[in-house]
């Protein structure tokens, strides 16, 4: 993924803000600020690399990349908000229910996340991809961000408040809550490349193993920063909770393993995403 990619998405995000009348400028404003945020950008870069492993352009999977983006911004809006996470900040600065208020935070939410349809839309309108990739791609996304992907991950995540899942929930939990929207966007990226269907089912299997290992990773590092967080804070149950920081760090482990051995079908065209995948491991923050 080269860094001109990535500045052209950067670019790309901002741009695509819908088109609202001035009276309506300050939503477009609260939308640009949680947008313009920063992060690692995984989820938008993956849906670029699949493009590229399935043998098409990662600059035609742009508008998908940022459509997954917007989704994953209103997330993070909506799981900050009191009647979520209760997080003042996100990302080194206040929070959007902090910055804006609650209800407009609510909004600006919803507004990406209905925005998102808008960009791959324009995929299509642009010659990035066919119209059969941008229907499919609209139905993956709506279904995997929706109650049976994201959206009811987080209702998982809410109900074990105070409780420690058992058997499988935890990861049922995780599995969901994110590695639903790292599946969109790895078969999103796919299905701008021409991935066959072989392909798009190892994606699949890469991206909920690759979920699972980022979400588990990002338990770590909260455990090892020593500062209280909202897991904490609000009795969730987290891997190092329940399995201890060693375990938890040996199951990140072994998800990465699986995602990188799911690339095969891909041949060497594969071998970014494998870099990526243990890059994520590795990661500090």
């Amino acid at each position: 993924m080269t860094d001109e990619l990535m500045r052209t998405l950067e670019t790309l995000l901002l741009r695509e803000l819908p088109a609202v009348p001035e009276r309506l400028s300050y939503v477009r404003e609260m939308l640009a600020y949680s947008l313009d945020g920063g992060g690692k950008r995984v989820r938008p870069r993956l849906c670029m690399l699949f493009a590229g492993a399935a043998g098409g352009s990662a600059a035609n999977a742009l508008y998908f990349a940022a459509a997954v983006e917007y989704v994953h911004t209103y997330s993070l809006i909506h799981d900050d908000l009191p009647c979520m996470d209760n997080d003042d900040y996100r990302r080194g600065k206040p929070s959007s229910h902090k910055q804006f208020g609650e209800a407009n935070a609510l909004l600006a939410g919803d507004s990406l996340l209905t925005h998102a349809f808008a960009l791959i839309a324009r995929a299509n309108e642009t010659g990035a991809v066919g119209a059969e990739a941008a229907v499919r791609a609209c139905r993956e996304l709506s279904l995997l961000a929706g109650a049976g992907g994201m959206a009811g991950g987080q209702y998982l995540d809410l109900y074990f408040e105070g409780k420690t899942p058992e058997g499988d929930a935890l990861t049922e939990t995780d599995l969901l809550k994110t590695g639903a929207l790292i599946e969109a966007a790895c078969v999103l990226g796919c299905l701008a490349g021409g991935a066959n269907e072989a392909q798009i089912g190892a994606a699949r299997r890469f991206a909920r193993n690759l979920g699972l290992a980022f979400q588990i990773k990002d338990d770590l590092l909260e455990y090892e920063s020593g500062e209280e967080n909202s897991d904490e804070r609000n009795g969730k149950a987290t891997y190092v909770s329940v399995y201890g920081a060693a375990r938890a760090a040996a199951l990140a482990a072994e998800a990465t393993a699986q995602a990188e051995a799911s690339l095969g079908v891909f041949g060497e065209a594969g071998e970014a995403l494998r870099q990526f995948a243990a890059a994520l491991l590795k990661r500090d923050r």
